[in-house]
């Protein structure tokens, strides 16, 4: 049997994650929700998710110092993944019944209230998409009432550079907002993939077989 590759699910405590790390042991991971900054970064992969206000998951984010993780991951090219308010406080900015939250900042932009209806979405990915290719026809759970409209990013992107292009997936309906994004080391979903069924199971699947099993065993932490 292949090794499987550890996933930290980040336990900030603003949380419960115990269906996404159900999701993530289906999908063919090692799991460990945790804490612990030094698993954390050694980990194959690192998930920061949330359905709190972006108010609470930010200061548990920063109290446990995955502020200091995701950017340490980032730079070594490690993967981490933010779903639903993760993704969130990715950007500059969270606009929240009239208070705003600072983010981690990785990406420009604001996430903020949005009339988009909420439940099952349509996903219009990006071409090349690693995560959504062949799933134009599923939908998937969004349930949260905040997103990014716009991903800023895109429009200062300089046509000359060996970058790649972040690719960036989007809501069908009346009000376009993003769903999805795939920058390199750092993916994000708006969606939540544990409550989306088969499609959601993929979309997990995918990521998680995208990982290096590269990681030691974890001894004196509890899953």
């Amino acid at each position: 049997m292949p090794a499987q590759p550890l996933v930290v699910v980040l336990d900030h405590g603003a949380d419960d994650h115990a269906t996404l790390a159900q999701a993530l042991t289906d999908a063919g991971a090692r799991v460990v929700v945790t804490a612990d900054k030094r698993t954390a970064l050694v980990a194959d992969g690192l998930v920061i998710a949330g359905s709190a206000p972006a108010a609470d998951v930010m200061p548990a984010l920063r109290a446990i110092g995955a502020d200091q993780v995701v950017d340490r991951r980032l730079a070594g090219g490690r993967a981490v993944l933010a779903i639903g308010v993760g993704m969130h406080v990715m950007f500059t900015e969270v606009v929240q019944d009239g208070a705003t939250t600072e983010g981690l900042g990785e990406w420009a932009g604001v996430v903020d209230s949005v009339g988009a209806a909420r439940g099952e979405v349509a996903v219009a990915a990006s071409e090349g998409s690693a995560l959504f290719a062949g799933l134009e026809d599923a939908r998937f759970d969004v349930p949260h009432a905040h997103a990014a409209r716009t991903f800023p990013l895109l429009d200062d992107w300089p046509a000359d550079t060996r970058l790649v292009v972040p690719l960036v997936a989007w809501s069908t309906g009346d009000e376009r907002v993003v769903v999805a994004v795939e920058n390199g080391p750092l993916v994000a979903l708006q969606l939540r993939p544990e409550s989306s069924g088969e499609a959601g199971a993929t979309v997990l699947a995918r990521w998680v077989s995208s990982l290096p099993s590269t990681a030691p065993e974890i001894t004196g932490v509890t899953a």
